[in-house]
């Protein structure tokens, strides 16, 4: 995969913010050494968030995030002001764009204060040092630039790369439990959910990271796996499965070899495996009556038996045999009051960075509201979640 491929969740999210007219999209495009944002010195040019995946030296694979002015101002103003919100959820590094001019007026505070809440590394840049009038900071933790020209840039561009190293952990997704030469089992169902040509995104990273530690993967359909394992026998490490047929996956591998999901790899990989487990214990618990929300961090088109809209209900209502009410949001669209739900079922997460899986998380465990992803939640309804918890302990 290179770096023109790698995915949005796995890349470094920067987003710049600041006041309209600040110099914003001018200093991305400084950066980025592209025309990515519109530049103009009318106020409010940037209406909605820009995003642009691309590399940049010497961070590597990121995605640039330029937002509309924080101090936007009527209708329209509030609803970019709550884009901006939603971008800080995702973001990895921000960068305040002050005018230098004016110096830090109450809505560049703000900002600080907003990143400081939500724990976010922040640079303040003082643009256009070009300027008469230039005030800037004294403070030398600030960067002082002229994103007309061009000074200053490539002090900041090392110094959100110093930032970057600092945040970037070398986490894997399965490399750090295997070893070279082992074999790795992944079952892959081909139904008519599955997209045509080309495996999802999970599978893909599991194969890569396999690869990268020197060891096998072997991939079969859920049909195939027996006659697998028959021909491999005791030399199988690790059997991974799709969470849609785990219950057959667990009936047809022994139990001397030991067996886990694609999702629930990734609720590791995202840091929220433990709130998972917590979250699906909470499955007892429900009532006639309550709500569940089943949140996907994509859009796709819906197929006849899809397993957020179909399955996941059908499984939830033979477990509990209780009458539940079932909500379904995808993308975006993640509601900051959860009051109304009794359980929270994510998908894997795959397509979010870290950061805003663990926003999403945060939300409903200062909400008291129980919180897992698909593959945690059918593992424990079908009985086999010890067992595929057992060889990442």
């Amino acid at each position: 995969m290179g770096l023109n491929d790698t995915p949005s969740a796995n890349r470094i999210h920067i987003g710049f913010f600041g006041r309209r007219n600040a110099g914003k999209s001018s200093v991305v495009n400084a950066v980025t050494g592209q025309e990515l944002a519109v530049v103009s010195d009318i106020k409010g040019t940037t209406t909605d968030p820009v995003f642009k995946a691309m590399e940049l030296l010497p961070i590597g694979p990121v995605m640039i995030i330029d937002t509309p002015g924080f101090d936007d101002e009527g209708a329209l103003g509030d609803l970019r002001v709550k884009k901006t919100h939603q971008i800080l959820n995702k973001t990895d590094i921000a960068v305040l764009v002050v005018d230098g001019t004016e110096g830090l007026k109450k809505c560049d505070n703000e900002l600080i204060d907003l990143f400081k809440n939500k724990e976010i590394p922040y640079l303040v840049v003082y643009n256009k040092s070009d300027s008469e009038g230039f005030i800037g900071s004294n403070d030398e933790r600030n960067i002082t630039v002229s994103a007309l020209q061009k000074k200053g840039i490539y002090e900041l561009k090392e110094k959100i790369a110093s930032i970057a190293n600092l945040t970037e952990q070398s986490k894997r997704l399965i490399g750090d439990l295997i070893s070279e030469g082992d074999i790795i089992v992944l079952v892959v169902p081909i139904d008519s959910a599955a997209p045509k040509g080309r495996l999802i995104l999970p599978q893909q990273q599991t194969i890569r990271d396999i690869l990268d530690s020197n060891a096998v993967a072997v991939t079969v359909k859920e049909t195939e796996l027996k006659s697998t394992l028959k021909l491999f026998g005791e030399k199988v490490k690790l059997v991974i499965t799709d969470s849609q047929v785990f219950k057959k996956v667990a009936a047809d591998t022994p139990e001397n070899i030991p067996l886990t999901s694609f999702s629930i790899l990734m609720a590791r990989y995202k840091g929220f495996l433990d709130c998972a487990v917590k979250g699906a214990f909470k499955i007892d618990s429900l009532k006639d009556g309550d709500t569940v929300l089943i949140a996907e961090g994509c859009t796709h088109h819906r197929q006849c038996d899809d397993i957020g809209t179909v399955k996941l209900p059908r499984w939830l209502k033979n477990f509990t045999g209780k009458s539940i009410n079932i909500k379904t949001v995808s993308g975006v669209e993640f509601p900051e009051d959860l009051s109304e739900y009794a359980l929270i079922i994510h998908c894997g997460g795959c397509m979010l960075n870290e950061r805003e899986v663990k926003y999403r998380m945060k939300c409903a465990i200062e909400q008291n509201i129980p919180f897992t992803n698909y593959g945690t939640a059918i593992a424990y309804m079908q009985g086999i979640l010890k067992r595929s918890l057992k060889f990442l302990s």
